[in-house]
């Protein structure tokens, strides 16, 4: 040791092992993600039918209750899962990609003193760009299942002879890829305040105090568990009532082009929407729908996707 005896001696300054941050981002984001997949997967199976309702008020315009009544009178209860096989594959697969994306690029942001600090919104602007480009990759599986959805049996057919008309393999291929630019700019408008109001409230919210506000008996064994998933329920339904709101009329557009069963340019979707009910319609066609469906689905998501993280951060320590 150099300098005069008990002299403090200062210590080196900090260094950023960028491989070893990268590293930990690339296994929290593949854990996140999957633990993302997980909790769809469930949620698929629950809410299928709610989405299979907007979509098609997105096609026609109607009501929610008039989509109802069609789509029961056109097959029952089965009806509103037609395309649940795709809805299976693209649903864990888009939210892989989403988690993945935001759990990867907080760990990596919040691992360098210069981002470390950074409001959480500005840090979730590339979550955002990355998950609307992994969503571009599923878009084929996304137009099979939301033409079945708006369709039903001849759903598959519409888009088979779409896709023939223009000229089969390999001519027809961007046939399936309708859609694609709508996807990323609704994924990047949606994706984007979901995920900056999810992780602002995860920051300013209370991480207790819930299960006590309960006009219940409860025991206190059990109030952090309900404080979690109250927690996490609120953020949830805030989260996808601000995307919904934000994206509803790119979503409109996408779908309408998406399913129709003529080749047709954004323009020309756009056109149409507003012919039909003009901006109101734009802006709110199955808004209501949207909320409450995604609302009940962004509660059961983000409260699925704690917990089985939760549990993937101790299987995988």
């Amino acid at each position: 040791m150099s300098g005069a005896a008990g002299k403090k001696v200062d210590a080196p300054p900090d260094t950023v092992d960028v491989l070893k941050i990268l590293d930990k981002a690339a296994k929290s984001a593949f854990r996140g993600g999957a633990a993302g997949a997980a909790a769809m997967g469930i949620n698929v199976f629950a809410l299928m039918w709610m989405r299979t309702t907007i979509n098609y008020q997105y096609r026609y315009g109607t009501s929610m209750f008039t989509a109802l009544r069609t789509l029961y009178a056109d097959g029952g209860i089965l009806r509103f899962y037609r395309g649940v096989g795709f809805a299976l594959v693209q649903g864990p697969w888009s939210r892989f990609g989403d988690t993945a994306a935001n759990t990867g690029t907080l760990e990596l942001m919040n691992a360098f003193p210069a981002t470390r600090d950074m409001n959480s919104s500005i840090k979730t602007i590339g979550a955002s760009a990355a998950a609307a480009v992994f969503r571009m990759a599923s878009t084929p599986i996304d137009t099979c299942k939301t033409i079945m959805q708006v369709e039903g049996r001849s759903g598959l057919t519409k888009l088979f002879a779409k896709y023939k008309s223009h000229g089969g393999f390999p001519a027809g291929l961007p046939q399936l890829w309708h859609g694609a630019y709508g996807t990323v700019g609704a994924t990047f408008v949606g994706h984007y305040p979901w995920f900056a109001t999810y992780n602002a409230l995860q920051d300013y919210m209370p991480k207790s105090g819930y299960a006590a506000r309960l006009p219940l008996a409860i025991d206190d064994k059990h109030h952090p568990l309900i404080d979690k998933l109250m927690k996490n329920a609120t953020i949830g339904f805030a989260a996808s009532a601000v995307s919904d709101t934000c994206s509803n009329s790119i979503r409109v557009v996408k779908v309408y082009k998406q399913t129709h069963t003529e080749n047709m340019t954004y323009i020309a979707a756009l056109r149409h929407v507003l012919a039909d009910g003009g901006v109101t319609g734009l802006m709110f066609r199955g808004l209501g729908t949207k909320i409450i469906s995604n609302g009940v689905s962004g509660m059961l998501f983000s409260v699925l996707w704690k917990l089985i993280d939760d549990r993937f951060k101790k299987l995988f320590a």
